[in-house]
């Protein structure tokens, strides 16, 4: 205070300006700038998410969703929406080695306790259900993905 009321009294210091306060609205509110304006609706996700499991076009449930096992198509034959935008990443992955790991391990420890089969019998079994239970989720997680982000207008949908 004291180096504030020296330069003040020698006329070096001057105040900070005041600032305004706003009792509403104005002009410059960054709540009103284009970017924070609503977006168009959503679309309804449970239709979406159902035609997604089956692979079929979340927007018509009449084209396929991928051009192989797990390429999407660039757009549904049927309609033309555009899915060549659509990101699923990891997601897919991580969703059917949780459900697999979770349904193939309870079947293991129930069958163990149930039969108690020899060790390369329950080894060679679940191998081989885990591997086509992971391999045959893939693609339906994968387009479930694809539906929700349609259905919330993800990623430019």
């Amino acid at each position: 205070m004291q180096k504030n009321a020296r330069a003040a009294a020698e006329g070096h210091w001057t105040p900070p300006p005041r600032r305004r306060i706003y009792r509403g609205m104005s002009h410059d509110d960054p709540a009103l700038r284009p970017e924070f304006l609503p977006g168009p609706p959503e679309r309804p996700a449970g239709p979406a998410i159902r035609r997604g499991l089956r692979r079929l076009c979340p927007g018509c449930g009449e084209g396929s969703l991928f051009d192989g096992y797990l390429t999407l198509a660039p757009a549904c034959p049927a309609c033309g929406e555009d899915l060549s935008h659509a990101r699923a990443d990891d997601g897919p992955a991580y969703l059917s080695i949780l459900v697999t790991a979770k349904v193939m391990g309870t079947l293991q420890l129930f069958t163990y306790e149930m039969f108690q089969p020899s060790p390369w019998v329950m080894a060679g079994t679940f191998s081989v259900g885990v591997i086509a239970m992971a391999l045959y989720l893939l693609p339906r997680f994968k387009g479930l993905i694809v539906g929700v982000q349609w259905a919330k207008r993800m990623h430019g949908f």
